[in-house]
């Protein structure tokens, strides 16, 4: 089993690796959310332990966006903040179970390899590239031309639907359904503004605009980003 350890206090990330290796399963640490969410979109690994207070970025925020990403290896959340609204929050952040400082090391590798027993997760793409145009989902950044291109959220969005859907037309409907999570026309200019702004940022400095209007249909990133 190979397993991302985020843990910032380092006698007790010593500890647990410690102990895991001693049972025959690699470790790669991670001492922030930085570092996690790189190690986590990086590394081929087989479960998260993550701790909830981590310098950087929080634990908790660490796993929305690894969810948010489409990331789906299981996570174990490791703290010492074991109320029960602290396990629910943990939980609905997208943790796939919750243990609690101070803690058995017999149960924490217990509890991983029943993480272990479930189906095998799909290898999840967290960076796309289209010609020049590139998205890292887990960070949010955006460059086109190697040049770093600031985006408001639903505006990533936007580009990251087109670009998940690279060589398809994406109609308004699909962008209120995946952006807005509408179900339903909600009769304003929403969806055509926002395009307008990022169409606006990512033609900032260069020739073409890398979105396509297909008239009567929708949009589509171009092929040479």
């Amino acid at each position: 089993m190979r397993i991302l350890l985020a843990e910032d206090d380092a006698e007790t990330a010593a500890f647990i690796e410690h102990a895991l290796r001693e049972l025959g399963h690699g470790v790669v640490r991670a001492d922030n959310g930085e570092e996690a969410l790189d190690r986590a979109a990086s590394a081929t690994v087989d479960v998260i332990v993550l701790d909830r207070m981590l310098p950087r970025i929080e634990g908790l925020d660490v796993l929305r966006r690894l969810r948010a990403a489409g990331v789906r290896t299981p996570v174990m959340v490791l703290t010492a903040k074991g109320g029960i609204a602290d396990r629910v929050d943990g939980l609905d952040a997208g943790a796939d179970d919750y243990l609690v400082k101070p803690f058995a090391m017999a149960e924490l590798v217990a509890r991983l390899n029943a993480l272990m027993r479930r189906p095998p997760i799909d290898h999840v793409v967290t960076r796309l590239a289209i010609g020049g145009l590139a998205i890292d989902i887990l960070r949010r950044e955006v460059s086109r031309g190697g040049r770093p291109i600031h985006l408001q959220p639903r505006e990533f969005s936007l580009l990251e639907v087109l670009m998940r859907h690279a060589g398809r037309i994406v109609t308004r409907t699909t962008f209120l359904e995946e952006v807005w999570g509408f179900h339903f026309d909600p009769q304003t200019n929403i969806v055509e503004s926002h395009l307008s702004r990022l169409r606006s940022k990512l033609r900032d400095g260069f020739a073409e605009d890398p979105i396509e209007t297909v008239r009567g249909a929708g949009y589509r990133i171009r092929a040479d980003g």
